[in-house]
C-alpha cells in the first residue's frame, strides 16, 4: 500500500510539472468531465482506451462525448476500465456547443493492484485553450503501473 501512496504521489507531481493551467492565463471553471473508460492492456510503451464522456456545465447543461485516449510511456498490465473526472477550465465561462470536441495532451500516470488510481492533466480543445484538471483520482480494476503522456481525443 505504500508503494501505491508513493507512486500516486509521483503521478500528481508529473501532472502538475507537465501541465500548466493554460499557461497560468485568466480562466474560469466552466464545469466537470466525466468519463468512462473500457478494458486496458498495456503494451509496455503505450495503451488506448476507449471512453464516453459526459460534460456537466456549471449552468446544468449536458454534452456527451466519445473518445479514445492514448498514452505513450511505461504501461504495463491489463485493467478492467474505470472512471476519470476532470475540472474544466476555458477563457470563457461561454462555451459554445460542443466546445471540448478536439485532441488534448499531457501528463498521465496509473497505478493499480486490484483497485488503483490515476490522474490525468490535459491541455487542448478549440484552440488549444481548454484545460482539463483531474478533480478526483481515476478509479481503475486490474493490475497496471503506467507513467508517460497522454492524448485524448474528444468527439
Amino acid at each position: 500500500m505504500r508503494v501505491l501512496r508513493n507512486i500516486l504521489w509521483a503521478a500528481a507531481s508529473l501532472c502538475i510539472c507537465l501541465t500548466p493551467l493554460s499557461a497560468a492565463t485568466n480562466v474560469v471553471h466552466v464545469g466537470a468531465l466525466t468519463c468512462n473508460t473500457g478494458p486496458s492492456i498495456g503494451l509496455i510503451i503505450g495503451s488506448q482506451q476507449q471512453m464516453n464522456c459526459i460534460f456537466i456545465s456549471r449552468a446544468g447543461l449536458r454534452e456527451t462525448y466519445t473518445g479514445t485516449i492514448n498514452r505513450l510511456g511505461l504501461d504495463v498490465g491489463l485493467t478492467a476500465g474505470g472512471r476519470l473526472v476532470w475540472r474544466v477550465y476555458a477563457p470563457t465561462a461561454g462555451l459554445k456547443g460542443h466546445a471540448l470536441a478536439g485532441n488534448y495532451v499531457g501528463g498521465s500516470a496509473n497505478a493499480s493492484l486490484v483497485v488503483g488510481a490515476g490522474a490525468n492533466a490535459l491541455v487542448g480543445g478549440s484552440n488549444r485553450s481548454v484545460t482539463l484538471q483531474p478533480l478526483s483520482v481515476e478509479g481503475r480494476v486490474g493490475a497496471n503501473l503506467a507513467l508517460g503522456i497522454a492524448n485524448l481525443t474528444l468527439q
